[in-house]
């Protein structure tokens, strides 16, 4: 008994349009708030770094204009990630938002090669050392708060709405307030007669940066190869589908993340009676009750078993219907009953297919003898094919 939740209908578990337009409203309004405070502070600590004389403090205005950059892209990734399901993309435009994380963290990388090559280059060459004074130092004081309160801004906001992206950008402020705090001992340093300590300073943002863009790449490419859920959400959803009514045991359960969003395949094994729309209705719960009970997930696929599958699948050579009814009506054409059959039932089950035939009442005119004269002609004819274990006779 299989029951596929295709593609089509995936989309119908993600928010509605509704709910997206909402969100990419939000991530907007948050990003072109980050991105005026970076075109400010950027040319702001840029030219007191030139006026001050420190070269710490013209990296730190360079990371803050990188920012705009990454800016950018948030707001393209947005725009067009929140896109509805479409023929070519049943699944959404969810990675999009994947991909320009990955772009973001590459930008940071590059921002920190470009700060550590400028910084390394003058602390061999100690005659450019600059000599910051207290301007320098009152603006990179002022940008470590104001840094600081765009990221508690937009890692609100990411969080809210699963936002990697957005976390990856909100990241950017931080890395652009933590970077100003080591500007900031940096600078007072040279002031107190250490030249070198800018320099050092420099290169110390750099590599916090560095650290930031690889942590925030390798999570975002880690979801364009499909690597699965953390063990504690795997967990809550095994947890999940296992407290639905009719759902015997679970295997195969796998999952994948599709920008904010997380998607489920799983097995599920139910009673091997069970009618086809049965089936169907439990795996509908499945869908839900996951989808209920964990945020990040968007649709569940469910599969449903009669018998665990994972390792051997001994049905797998069994032949269809009409091919088993053809073999079987050769040895059963003999049975003038057997033109009475009315439905047949196959149960795949163990390698072998338990056959039921369903029989009117009225073949049973010779009483409890005709039943048992059927029963036995007919257990003789499944001894005859290979591939069925039983017949049994229903009669109404």
């Amino acid at each position: 008994m299989n029951d596929h939740l295709g593609a089509p209908s995936t989309m119908s578990g993600i928010n509605s349009q509704e709910a997206r337009d909402k969100r990419y409203q939000e991530v907007l309004r948050v990003t072109l708030v980050g991105s005026l405070f970076d075109l400010l502070l950027g040319i702001v600590k840029i030219v007191g770094g030139f006026i001050g004389n420190s070269t710490a403090l013209i990296a730190d205005g360079v990371h803050s204009l990188s920012d705009l950059f990454t800016d950018f892209i948030v707001i393209y990734a947005a725009k067009h990630s929140h896109r509805e399901a479409d023929e070519d993309h049943p699944y959404g435009h969810g990675r999009i938002e994947t991909l320009a994380t990955v772009a973001l963290g590459l930008a940071l990388f590059i921002v920190a090669i470009g700060i550590t090559w400028d910084a390394v280059t003058r602390l061999f060459h100690p005659g450019e050392l600059w000599q910051p004074g207290m301007l320098a130092l009152v603006l990179a004081s002022v940008s470590i708060f104001v840094k600081e309160g765009l990221y508690h801004y937009s890692m609100r906001i990411a969080r809210k709405y699963r936002s990697n992206m957005l976390k990856a950008n909100a990241w950017h402020s931080r890395t652009d307030a933590i970077s100003s705090v080591v500007v900031a001992i940096g600078v007072a340093g040279s002031m107190a007669g250490l030249s070198y300590l800018d320099a050092i300073a420099a290169v110390g943002v750099a590599i916090m940066i560095a650290k930031i863009s690889w942590d925030l790449s390798w999570h975002s490419v880690r979801e364009l190869i499909d690597t699965g859920l953390e063990p504690e959400r795997v967990k809550a959803i095994r947890k999940s589908i296992l407290a639905v009514d009719g759902v015997k045991t679970l295997h195969i359960l796998r999952t994948r993340r599709m920008g904010s969003d997380a998607l489920v395949d799983v097995h599920i094994q139910v009673a091997p009676q069970l009618s086809v729309s049965e089936g169907h209705q439990i795996s509908e719960f499945v869908r839900q009750q996951v989808i209920s009970d964990i945020d990040e997930v968007a649709d569940v696929m469910v599969h449903i078993d009669p018998e665990d599958d994972e390792i051997y699948r001994p049905n797998i050579k069994l032949p269809l219907r009409q091919a088993l009814l053809a073999k079987l009506s050769t040895h059963w054409s003999e049975i003038p009953e057997s033109q009475q059959i009315e439905d047949v039932t196959l149960h795949y089950l163990a390698g072998k297919i338990k056959v039921n035939l369903l029989l009117p009442l009225s073949v049973l005119e010779g009483g409890n003898s005709k039943q048992h004269q059927l029963d036995e002609r007919f257990s003789q004819v499944a001894q005859k094919v290979a591939e069925v274990d039983s017949i049994n006779l229903i009669f109404h």
